[in-house]
């Protein structure tokens, strides 16, 4: 069978069917990502294949490290081309990692580049690609066409701007885009430094002196209300592990004064006001009906040296073993009990939670929506093949698949829209295997009204709706 063709990972005509004909067609929900706002709103062109595809990425960096690839050539010094070249070495090494598959498709949809790449067609490829990032449609907004997205949901600090989102909106482009509060920055108080000077950010932003904790509370709650106005619909959260633990709000402000006067929390002080926080953003998430997301699991900056070297978010992060379904019951429990237990997607890193977050969400529902509380889609070390199968199988076994909010880039790389291509050929497959072994009925009607209407809310509808992106 040949590489990447239009059977690609469906291996039967019913999942070509289903593929071809519905999940190909559905706008893309990207509604969790790290795209630069600013890059949307200025219609970025960008200089060259390496500022669109490497720059930022780094699942190609922790790639191009385990091949030996110098960190001059990585994040350093060297020309763009030499960093280009030093990806196209490392591909062929990526044989079976999803990055393989990746590469191709983003080669193959954006630039129509059938080309295997390594290091013997760099140069043709370099060369190609950088002619259309010049001449042609492939700027921040015209991919974003391309590829048909009907809303991007950005990552924000509380303390960023909206401007960018505002130009967005005023410039009409028809690509929604919206921005996602996440207020993580508030919750290094273990580091006097990092978080003073993130509350003098956010103080210049909301507009309100966030030093005392009275006033904390105000911007989070003033900046929160400003990204409700300026479109924003969920709220993002990234942590090792829900807390297991009590903190009342004396204890939180007692923690935030002595972080604004030098010294630094403990690691049971910094978890109890996490844990704080998370509780009361929870709750204007409910009055407001946005979502709740949680990112669990991962070991942060486990690596002093490339940490020091390099800081956060550089490839370095890594899967965590950390229990967590204490915290998560004691968490959603005590919402559920006070009755303002929002929408909440639940994302684990570690593929040895994956029973727990699928089964736990269906303790939560109150029959009030739909998939209200959810485990999301393969996230980080999970959105590979065999990550999306495992995670649609036991979706389907614990809960609801027909529910599921679908897939997300959680990407810093414009290219990286192939990955919605990847999950519904995945998704397909599974479905359309199903019904051509008869473990799902193979019946027109059936077809035509339940198999199609699922694929086509997996891929949008579901995302669309749980979000509120049909309501404005």
């Amino acid at each position: 069978m040949p590489f990447c063709d239009d059977s690609f990972l469906l291996s039967c005509d019913v999942a070509r069917s289903l593929y071809h004909d519905v999940a190909a067609t559905q706008p893309i929900i990207d509604y969790h990502c790290h795209l630069s706002p600013r890059d949307i709103a200025e219609d970025r062109r960008f200089e060259n294949l390496q500022a669109i595809w490497l720059d930022g990425d780094h699942y190609k960096w922790r790639a191009m490290r385990a091949n030996g690839i110098a960190e001059d050539r990585i994040t350093g010094a060297a020309s763009p081309r030499d960093k280009f070249q030093a990806w196209a070495e490392t591909v062929p090494h990526t044989l079976r990692n999803p990055l393989f598959h990746w590469t191709h498709l983003e080669l193959r949809r954006h630039f129509q580049i059938d080309d295997l790449l390594d290091e013997t067609t760099a140069e043709r490829v370099w060369t190609e690609a950088n002619r259309q990032l010049a001449t042609g449609d492939l700027t921040a907004r015209g991919i974003l066409r391309q590829m048909n997205v009907e809303v991007v949901g950005t990552t924000d600090d509380p303390a960023d701007s909206l401007q960018w989102h505002g130009k967005i909106a005023r410039d009409g482009f028809a690509t929604k885009v919206v921005p996602t509060f996440r207020p993580d920055a508030a919750t290094k108080v273990h580091e006097p430094h990092r978080v003073q000077a993130w509350a003098r950010r956010l103080s210049d932003a909301a507009g309100i002196g966030a030093d005392t904790f009275a006033g904390l509370i105000a911007a989070i709650d003033k900046r929160h209300a400003d990204f409700a106005t300026a479109g924003g619909r969920a709220t993002d959260h990234g942590l090792l592990h829900l807390p297991d633990t009590d903190c009342t709000e004396a204890d939180a402000a007692t923690i935030w004064h002595r972080a604004m006067a030098g010294t630094a929390a403990t690691p049971e002080e910094a978890e109890q006001f996490s844990l704080f926080l998370l509780l009361h953003v929870a709750r204007l998430n409910h009055a407001k009906d946005w979502a709740l997301q949680l990112h669990l699991g991962p070991f942060r900056d486990p690596n002093p040296r490339l940490a020091a070297a390099l800081g956060s978010d550089a490839g370095c992060d890594t899967i965590g073993d950390t229990p967590q379904g204490p915290g998560l019951v004691r968490f959603l429990g005590r919402l559920s009990a006070e009755n303002t237990l929002p929408r909440t997607i639940l994302y684990n890193i570690n593929p040895a939670d994956n029973a727990l977050f699928a089964a736990l969400p269906g303790s939560f529902q109150d029959g009030t929506l739909p998939g209200k509380i959810q485990w999301g889609s393969g996230w980080w070390f999970m959105d590979q093949e065999r990550g999306m199968r495992d995670q649609l199988n036991m979706l389907s076994d614990l809960a609801l698949l027909s529910r599921f909010v679908g897939m997300v880039t959680d990407s810093r790389s414009f290219l990286s829209y192939p990955r919605h291509e990847y999950f519904r050929r995945i998704l397909c497959d599974l479905i359309g295997t199903d019904i051509a072994s008869g473990r799902l009925p193979d019946d027109p009607a059936w077809r035509r009204d339940r198999v199609v209407p699922l694929v086509e809310n997996v891929c949008a509808n579901n995302a669309r709706g749980y979000f509120g992106f049909d309501r404005s």
